[in-house]
Formats: C-alpha cells, sequence, structure tokens
C-alpha cells in the first residue's frame, strides 16, 4: 500500500462559526493504481487532496506514506516530504510566469535533486513540447500549459501524483488528450494517480472512484 488516510477531520473557522469540512475519511491507494474522488462543490474534494498531499495538516487522522505516519510533520518535514515523493498539479497550472517551459519542467526535479536527463526527454516528446521548450508560459495555449504542468509534476518521478480538476479549465477534446497522458505517463513511471473532478467522464477512466459527500466518502 503505497497511501493510506484514517479518520480524517478537517475544519475551518472559529468558536461557533467553526465548520467540519472533514469528518473522518478513510481510504488507501497502492502503488500504480489510479483513484478519482468525485462529489459537489464544497464537499471536501480538495481539502482532502490537500490534507493528502501535506499542503496542509488534519486536525485529527493519519496520513500514511509508505510505512510512515506523516500527519505530525512540521510544515519543513511536510514540505520535505511534497519534494521528493508527491506531484502536483492543478486546475490553474500555477506555472512560473518568469521561467521558460523548459526550465518549468525542470522545476521539480531540481528542487528533488532527482535530473534523469532520458526521463526529461521522454516527457517533453510525449507531452508534445519540443517545439516550445524556450518560450514562456503566456505564450502557450490553456492545453500546453496543462502539459507543462503535468510534466513539471511527473519530471522527479513522484510515486504519487495528485491532480485537482487538472482538465476543468479546457475544452473537452483537450481534456481527453490531457488526460490520456497524464495515465499513460503515470503508467509509466509506475507512478499512483488521485484526482479530484467533477467530471464523471475523466472519472470513469481511472482504475477505481469514491464520491465525497457531507465531508465523508460514500
Amino acid at each position: 500500500m503505497l497511501v493510506r488516510v484514517e479518520n480524517l477531520e478537517k475544519s475551518y473557522g472559529s468558536g461557533s462559526e467553526r465548520q467540519a469540512v472533514l469528518r473522518g475519511v478513510s481510504l488507501a491507494v497502492s502503488a500504480g493504481e489510479s483513484l478519482a474522488i468525485t462529489g459537489e462543490s464544497g464537499s471536501g474534494k480538495s481539502t482532502l487532496l490537500h490534507l493528502i498531499g501535506l499542503l496542509d495538516a488534519p486536525d485529527a487522522g493519519e496520513i500514511w506514506i509508505k510505512d510512515e505516519d506523516l500527519s505530525g510533520l512540521d510544515d519543513k518535514g511536510r514540505a520535505e516530504r511534497r519534494r521528493h515523493q508527491i506531484g502536483l498539479v492543478f486546475q490553474q497550472f500555477n506555472l512560473v510566469p518568469s521561467l521558460s517551459v523548459k526550465a518549468n519542467i525542470l522545476l521539480q526535479a531540481r528542487l528533488a535533486n532527482r535530473i534523469d536527463d532520458a526521463w526529461i526527454d521522454a516527457l517533453t516528446e510525449r507531452l508534445d513540447l519540443n517545439a516550445c521548450l524556450d518560450r514562456f508560459p503566456e505564450q502557450l495555449s490553456g492545453g500546453q500549459q496543462q502539459r507543462v504542468a503535468v510534466g513539471r509534476a511527473l519530471a522527479a518521478r513522484p510515486e504519487l501524483l495528485l491532480a485537482d480538476e487538472p482538465t476543468g479549465n479546457l475544452d473537452e477534446e483537450t481534456s481527453a488528450q490531457v488526460l490520456d497522458l497524464m495515465l499513460e505517463l503515470c503508467a509509466d513511471a509506475h507512478t499512483a494517480l488521485i484526482m479530484v473532478t467533477h467530471s464523471m467522464t475523466a472519472a470513469e477512466r481511472l482504475s477505481r472512484r469514491v464520491h465525497l459527500t457531507g465531508g465523508q466518502l460514500t
């Protein structure tokens, strides 16, 4: 088992205004598996993904990657784990505008001190980005920017890729192309994929799916 979360709880706000977003969520994902998390807006999907991705800490519960409970790590510890074990893809792309496409793709791998030139070359070719490596994000289409974001997330060969509505800003055809590439590249790298999506069409492409409602999985 690569990822296991047990009885995760998370609330926001303070005092009488405090609102529970996750109410005892548990799930497990094996190495190389792909899991879709669906649910209505406000159901806690992104919060769950952020906790698994160590972008935030839970109020209660455990987050295990392999054989280690990471839920008690401080900010520095979480950042270190993200750098070496987790790739992240967001709906808004989140590319660095002052960096070229090539530099954006290499960013995560450089931080992890894990640059594999052959793998980077294969990524850029599979993502059809070789012709625009010297361009900047503002010079790319939305689909190209998201392919750069996928390449950046996978460049260091993370064990886990987390994607939050990765095709939400793309048209249907481009969405299908980006999802195809994500699934193929994750399979090549034996990377587990957890994806939050509103799209049942996208969710059905993954090997398993769960539904989040009222802060609990159904």
